[in-house]
């Protein structure tokens, strides 16, 4: 039900959901012969459409949650018993795709492999199910898999959990592969804009989770140029994936319950 409520309240709080909310609000008020309200209407949704597709904005807030956690070299990560990498980086390999597709943030997997023949852990747990209203052909994890083995990570230091839809079945589901592994901490890769998300629901899994964050995407802020401030089709992304990411915190905050941490070192 989390997955599904997540999903549907995001259309009607991101930017563009929002601004057809509005703009359909404007031809109803239209309709009624509010024509001030139904004008007023229609000016919101164009500043809402305006000011999310902004650079200044969209930079401004997904670099505060990248912020959060900042990256830190392979060299100069801790060591732990595992790596966590979540999905949402691999695309399906549907036809006319011969391979499967590298998305923006496949970092993690790269980052994943780099810190495993860094030697900071001797397992990583891939996470990474398929949503349930998309189209697949094999589980994410699977495919992750091929790819680290491809780059020399050796397929029995992988654990792979299929099954996890979203990042809350991906803490409870590596929780579980933990304690099935005897494996008490982990380095967790994931976005640095997903990682205050991810970082907040695997400790309330009880995962005992060292934040190694990657994918940034707020490099070189144009922030003192005009152009900051015209709108563009990138910004308007990274603006709707701010707004999920906060989204989701206060959907998870909500509803999910803390657990126990996972047994100490005998």
């Amino acid at each position: 039900m989390n997955l599904y409520f997540t999903k549907i309240l995001s259309l009607f709080v991101c930017p563009v959901g929002l601004t057809l909310l509005l703009a359909g609000l404007a031809g109803l008020l239209w309709l009624c012969r509010w024509r001030r309200l139904a004008g007023f209407s229609n000016v919101l949704a164009v500043l809402v459409l305006w000011v999310s597709s902004t650079p200044v904005i969209a930079e401004f807030l997904y670099g505060s949650l990248e912020r959060q956690h900042p990256p830190v070299a392979v060299a100069d990560a801790p060591t732990a018993d595992a790596i966590i990498v979540l999905g949402g980086a691999v695309g399906q390999p549907l036809s006319p795709r011969l391979e499967s597709d590298l998305n923006a943030a496949s970092d993690r997997v790269v980052h994943a492999a780099r810190l495993y023949r860094a030697g900071k852990a001797p397992r990583i747990i891939i996470a990474a199910g398929n949503l349930p209203w998309e189209k697949t052909l094999r589980p994410e994890a699977e495919l992750i898999a091929d790819l680290l083995v491809e780059w020399g990570v050796p397929r029995a230091a992988l654990l792979l959990d299929t099954e996890s839809r979203n990042t809350a079945e991906n803490a409870a589901n590596a929780r579980a592969l933990m304690a099935q592994h005897h494996l008490h901490t982990a380095l967790l890769v994931t976005s640095a804009g997903h990682m205050p998300r991810a970082l907040a629901l695997f400790q309330a899994a009880g995962v005992t989770v060292i934040p190694c964050a990657t994918d940034l995407r707020v490099v070189g802020e144009r922030q003192g140029t005009v152009f900051a401030w015209l709108p563009e089709v990138t910004a308007l992304e990274l603006t709707t994936l701010a707004l999920k990411e906060r989204l989701g915190r206060w959907v998870n905050d909500w509803t999910l319950p803390p657990s126990e941490p996972l047994p100490e070192h005998p």
